[in-house]
């Protein structure tokens, strides 16, 4: 199902088998996804010392960073960055053990064009590294009960709304916090079903599922979701999925976790990371989520 208004080449959706990088999308984020956000500075306008790079820890892979609230591409930010770096880690509720990392390289084949860091340490739970000297976490989220009514219905109003006449929801994660910081708790949900016969997408079995192999069923989705009080309505936008109303066999479908929820810019208010993958490969978003729109401001991804 497509959105007008949502285009953008870096809207990496259903992927097309097998190539990476073909992609027909079923649904797009329901915001306008734009880059125009990030600043297109040369090397010689950014300072080393107001420079402040993102980093995703399981990976190394390099997002850029943010400089006087501004968003810089990868490219721009890694000729500021020196050989040795420290980052502050976070992961979805709490602030990590401090490591250093080196300076950024691209990762080659089969992804040349995404940089990566090496890392001291890996923290277990640890999902972003940011080096800045503010709180990236200042309000912490709640994990809330998944199989709250109130959260099941609002998905399966969603997907009604995307063709879905009959949607089996599961809900895996359930977040509250206030992104603004305006003294209101905004809503985080992320569902996914992808009818999976064996039980790597079984809850049961897993708390999140593995990407299925085989191409998506009828009624199937992964999709991460938005709920905000607005004008004293309840708005519900999507942030990042897929949702297949039919079967399609030529896509290899993904299936989007909520990563975690950070201030990556230093103006107070939370970004949405989001972790998406499928069976050969995967991205790492970082969303800004205003009342009127969502923004994808900067991402890492490698896969065949």
């Amino acid at each position: 199902m497509h959105f007008p208004g949502t285009e953008h080449k870096q809207t990496i959706l259903g992927k097309k088998l097998p190539p990476r990088y073909n992609t027909l999308v079923n649904i797009k984020r329901a915001a306008a996804v734009t880059f125009g956000f990030v600043a297109s500075l040369s090397a010689a306008t950014l300072s080393a010392a107001d420079l402040h790079p993102i980093i995703e820890i399981d990976t190394g892979y390099f997002f850029g960073g943010s400089e006087n609230g501004k968003w810089i591409k990868p490219d721009d930010a890694a000729k500021s960055i020196g050989k040795k770096t420290t980052y502050r880690i976070y992961n979805l509720t709490k602030q990590e053990l401090q490591i250093t990392g080196g300076k950024p390289k691209s990762v080659d084949e089969p992804c040349p064009d995404t940089l990566m860091v090496s890392l001291s340490s890996k923290p277990k739970d640890g999902v972003i590294g940011l080096a800045a000297t503010w709180n990236a976490l200042p309000r912490t989220p709640v994990i809330a009960d998944a199989t709250q009514p109130v959260y099941v219905d609002a998905v399966r109003d969603f997907l009604k709304a995307q063709g879905i006449a009959d949607p089996k929801v599961r809900v895996l994660r359930v977040l509250r916090v206030d992104l603004e910081g305006d003294g209101e708790e905004e809503v985080l949900i992320s569902a996914t079903n992808y009818f999976t016969h064996d039980k790597s997408n079984d809850t049961a079995a897993s708390p999140f599922p593995e990407a299925p192999i085989e191409a998506p069923q009828p009624g199937s989705y992964s999709i991460v979701m938005l709920r905000r009080l607005v004008d004293g309505n309840v708005q519900t936008k999507l942030v990042a999925g897929e949702v297949y109303a039919k079967s399609d066999e030529s896509v290899a479908p993904n299936v989007y976790n909520l990563a975690a929820v950070l201030d990556l810019n230093g103006d107070g208010k939370l970004e949405v990371i989001v972790h998406s993958f499928y069976y050969e490969g995967g991205q790492t978003t970082i969303y800004r989520c205003q009342s009127d729109k969502i923004e994808e401001v900067l991402s890492v991804e490698c896969g065949a």
